[in-house]
């Protein structure tokens, strides 16, 4: 199963001050962390540009998703961190194994030297950077990120494992791509346009996912739905859609079918949405 969530470039176009503008892309990232997002996508939105630098959603959003002991050597300093003081922590839960080959707790880390030795060094939150043989197996380069699976702090006993990193991956792609992935799974626009999501409908949705091995869930931005966007009539979207559709969604979905406030956040949509979209039969 693979979660997978679309937000555009201009997520952040109504912030007053680039400080506002990280603290919203914080909640994104909480978001994304809660509900064990795999992926989250940042498409363009080159008509609904804001007033910050381009890549700048995609910039914080892979900072906040970098452990915290890694920060500091990936990103040293940049004028779109000025105030990633202000994201929430994240607290992305930690993975532990069971019996004498998975026991220990997995961590991330980044290469910092590669020796000819058939060794790395690694700093993975440690108080000093450590050295590990590289498996036969493994290609690593400095810079990498990696996984490393930590059995004692005292002495440092670890080894590197080939094992997915924990919390979610950040990447760029025009919505196309995105939706076009082989994992892409049920794909869902969200919309105050589309079809209301009623307990009824949830449980068809939870099946339908599950048979296509996941889901990609995509979000308009502030004052730009995806309608909007896209250049598709709000009329035009709701329900099923077929297989030739310009917009390329399975789906068209109002997870706030009785909103309250004339304007639903984009933020406030991840939180509504994915409650609903990520629950089981």
């Amino acid at each position: 199963m693979t979660t997978s969530v679309l937000v555009p470039s201009s997520l952040t176009r109504e912030a007053e001050d680039r400080r506002e503008a990280t603290r919203k892309l914080g909640y994104v990232a909480r978001a994304a962390t809660i509900y064990r997002v795999d992926r989250l996508i940042v498409y363009p939105d080159p008509d609904g540009a804001g007033k910050w630098e381009d890549g700048f959603v995609e910039t914080v959003l892979r900072y906040a998703a970098t452990p915290p002991h890694l920060r500091k050597e990936m990103w040293g300093k940049r004028d779109e961190l000025e105030y990633v003081g202000v994201l929430p922590p994240l607290r992305v839960r930690s993975q532990t194994g069971s019996g004498s080959e998975g026991s220990g707790s997995l961590r991330q880390g980044i290469v910092t030297e590669v020796g000819a030795d058939g060794r790395v060094r690694v700093n993975c939150g440690m108080q000093h950077p450590i050295s590990l043989p590289v498996p036969a197996d493994m290609d690593v380069e400095q810079g990498e990120r990696v996984t490393v699976r930590v059995s004692s702090r005292r002495p440092v006993r670890a080894k590197l494992v080939d094992a997915p990193t924990t919390g979610f991956d950040v990447v760029a792609a025009d919505l196309d791509a995105a939706l076009s992935r082989d994992d892409a799974g049920l794909t869902i626009a969200s919309s105050r346009y589309g079809e209301p999501v009623t307990s009824t409908r949830l449980g068809q949705l939870a099946e339908r996912r599950d048979a296509e091995g996941g889901m990609t869930v995509a979000f308009g931005a502030p004052e730009r739905g995806l309608p909007s966007i896209l250049d598709v009539a709000p009329d035009a979207v709701g329900g099923d859609q077929t297989s030739d559709e310009p917009e390329g969604f399975d789906l068209w979905l109002n997870t706030v079918p009785n909103q309250g406030s004339e304007v639903v956040r984009t933020e406030e949509a991840l939180f509504a949405s994915l409650t609903c979209l990520t629950l089981t039969e």
